[in-house]
């Protein structure tokens, strides 16, 4: 099982770096934001490390929560899809049965 987790993390962490292999969703409170804030917020999610058994119990890199000075408290989150957006991915650990959807929000959006 580690080793399945450990794959997870890793393809989690590769879209959160690089949001090139999957999709990244802002709701409107982000988009609300001005243009600087928004990429220091991607910055600091792009640049998270801050795991824990808090905010990580199963080891998979899916969650964190950053604190911008001027957008206050920040979520991301990791989601698992199916390649049609359609359902859950079966097999989150496969690329290819998975489509990685990265949301940041404001808190108060959760």
């Amino acid at each position: 099982m580690t080793d399945r987790r450990s794959t997870i993390a890793a393809l989690n962490d590769r879209l959160r770096t690089t949001p090139t292999s999957g999709h990244v969703m802002l709701p409107p409170g982000i988009r609300a934001l001005p243009m600087q804030t928004q990429l220091a917020v991607l910055a600091r999610v792009r640049a998270f490390s801050d795991f824990s058994a808090d905010n990580n119990p199963y080891g998979e890199h899916d969650f964190g929560a950053i604190y911008h000075a001027e957008a206050g408290r920040i979520l991301w989150k990791i989601n698992y899809y199916d390649p049609t957006l359609t359902a859950g991915s079966t097999d989150p650990a496969d690329p290819a049965m998975t489509c990685r959807v990265l949301t940041i929000m404001l808190a108060q959006e959760y």
